[in-house]
């Protein structure tokens, strides 16, 4: 099992309900093929260094999590057409 990073740049448009549902349905991806979230790092609501989708601004999210190696492919292909993620960006930290 490798360790990951998961960074996550969400809409600043939606209801703060609405983003832990997507934090959430995430997690469940996460789960759902073989990985186990360590923890979940809230960044804030920080200002975009360029303008994505005509957004100035954007909520950051890391979550942790231990997994195989196939599961980054398969969540990354699930969290690329999620409307609340403006960008994403999964990394494999060293151990």
């Amino acid at each position: 099992m490798n360790q990951y990073e998961l960074a996550l740049v969400l809409s600043t448009k939606i209801e703060d309900e609405d983003r832990a549902a997507a934090l959430e349905k995430i997690q469940g991806y996460i789960t759902r093929f073989g990985g186990t979230v360590k923890d979940i790092e809230d960044g804030g609501r920080k200002k975009l260094a360029y303008e994505i989708q005509k957004e100035k601004e954007g909520y950051y999210s890391f979550i942790h999590f231990e997994a195989p190696a196939t599961t980054p492919a398969e969540v990354e292909s699930r969290v690329r057409i999620m409307e609340p993620v403006l960008r994403y960006l999964c990394v494999r930290q060293d151990a």
